[in-house]
């Protein structure tokens, strides 16, 4: 007799695992299943995505630092060398206590792991083939598939995991690439190639569209392109990449071709390709099981419960529609387990935060300056925006970084805000502010109303707020 269980869960990333806690909380019976090696919980984005990136990322932000700002606040250190390995120890070291801490929350909550791949048996059943071969039955009154994305391939630049490698690969070089080459100007290669641009790779970008950072508002994605191409980036827009060569060195020849139909060529030891993600549902039975997907996105459609075709089958984070979130995923599971123990949960895209771990980071929420325009609505009429730059911080300039700048549009009669883009230092961390006022329909006038602590990054806010409410900041 197979195990009878409330909620199955088929993968435990952050959709998944989130959403098995706040299930056991509110007194189902969960079972979580993942696929992963070695019973690492966590799914893409604790054990090869958001989290380890994130380690390097301040990890060789750290070297950046020592070698060329220490001696500028007085700091005088006689030698920096790089210890690549130990670096990536940490980073490691950093994963591996997230993803126990999951399990000792599963223990905590009483939610059952499953250690396997899952795939739907038809009705309410799961069945779970662990490595070993073994398959083992579950059934559960819903069974809710959180299975995540994985990295687009190109048909002419395959992974081979060395030379031309995902962003999985980027993460665990043993050494520095002399020449990296990354296809794709968003914010997965650009974070990478901050990482390996720090530590001393020449970095090459080659985008197919006429800017970088196309989901960003268009101003700051193009502040975002000249600061990059101070820091050492080399971004070349409208190339179209048409294939690669390994040579016997391992040094691999990407071709591509200019806007004006120029052939190009770009020799480099590794080749990131950073094109995107696309939902991961091979060996799920999805078909098998009647549930409907896009066969092109692989996308499956959900109504407002999640709820796929199939009566009792759900869908969440990477695998329906949205941005490839982790919190947009998490924030699904807990209104998914919610909603299945009877309560009515709120989620809220309209003030769904985003963030891209560059320096200086960038983070947004709400509506870009175009987004706004298709609206319909005209500038100064019908919308207002209100900017200030963090040159103008006082605390920005104590830390020496004043790149970038907030930016707040707000709609010209009501003053709501519509949209908040901060290009600068610990922008990730400012972005909150405006995510409470927009969930609450705040104004512009509410922010610059607002007492902000001196000296601190977030008066920024406040005076780009004052700027969109009353056409002036006071320090710009």
């Amino acid at each position: 007799m197979a195990e009878m269980f409330d909620l199955a869960i088929v993968g435990a990333g952050p959709g998944g695992y989130v959403a098995a806690i706040r299930a056991a909380q509110l007194g189902l019976k969960v079972v979580c299943i993942e696929k992963r090696p070695n019973k690492a919980l966590g799914g893409t984005c604790l054990n090869i995505g958001c989290i380890p990136s994130k380690a390097l990322l301040d990890s060789s932000e750290m070297y950046d630092i020592a070698l060329h700002k220490f001696a500028k606040h007085g700091i005088k250190v006689k030698e920096v060398s790089l210890d690549l390995a130990e670096m990536m120890n940490r980073k490691n070291d950093v994963v591996k206590s997230l993803t126990s801490g999951i399990g000792m929350l599963f223990k905590k909550n009483k939610v059952t792991a499953y250690f396997g791949t899952g795939k739907l048996a038809g009705g309410n059943r799961v069945d779970v083939t662990a490595e070993d071969g073994s398959v083992s039955q579950l059934e559960a009154k819903s069974i809710l598939l959180a299975t995540g994305s994985e990295s687009t391939e190109l048909p002419f630049l395959k992974f081979d995991g060395h030379s031309i490698v995902s962003s999985t690969e980027a993460l665990t070089f043993d050494s520095v690439p002399k020449h990296l080459i990354i296809v794709g100007g968003g914010y997965i290669g650009l974070e990478l190639g901050s990482v390996w641009r720090r530590l001393g790779a020449e970095v090459t970008v080659l985008e197919f569209l006429p800017r970088i950072l196309t989901i960003c508002d268009g101003e700051v994605a193009a502040s975002v392109h000249k600061i990059l191409t101070k820091q050492g980036f080399q971004i070349h827009l409208e190339t179209k990449v048409t294939g690669a060569t390994v040579k016997p060195d391992k040094q691999v020849v990407v071709t591509a071709t200019a806007k004006d139909g120029t052939a190009l060529t770009f020799t480099g030891d590794k080749v990131l390709v950073a094109v995107g993600r696309r939902p991961y549902t091979a060996g799920l039975g999805l078909a098998e099981a009647g549930v409907t997907f896009d066969p092109k996105t692989g996308k499956i459609p959900v109504d407002k419960q999640f709820q796929t075709n199939v009566p009792g089958v759900f869908a969440i984070g990477d695998l329906i529609d949205g941005p490839m979130l982790a919190h947009k995923a998490s924030e699904e599971g807990v209104a998914f387990a919610e909603m299945l123990a009877g309560h009515k949960p709120h989620l809220n895209y309209d003030c769904l935060p985003s963030a891209i771990y560059i320096w200086p980071e960038v983070a947004s929420v709400g509506l870009t300056e175009e987004q706004v325009q298709a609206t319909g609505r005209e500038p100064k009429t019908g919308y207002k925006v209100g900017k200030f730059p963090f040159v103008a911080s006082g605390r920005a300039k104590a830390m020496d970084d004043t790149d970038g700048f907030v930016k707040i549009i707000t709609d010209a009669k009501s003053d709501r805000i519509l949209g908040v883009h901060i290009l600068g230092p610990r922008a990730s961390d400012l972005i909150a502010e405006a995510v409470a006022v927009m969930e609450y329909k705040g104004s512009a006038e509410d922010i610059a109303r607002m007492v902000h602590g001196h000296p601190s990054l977030t008066e920024s806010v406040g005076e780009a707020a004052r700027a969109a409410w009353l056409g002036m900041a006071l320090h710009a």
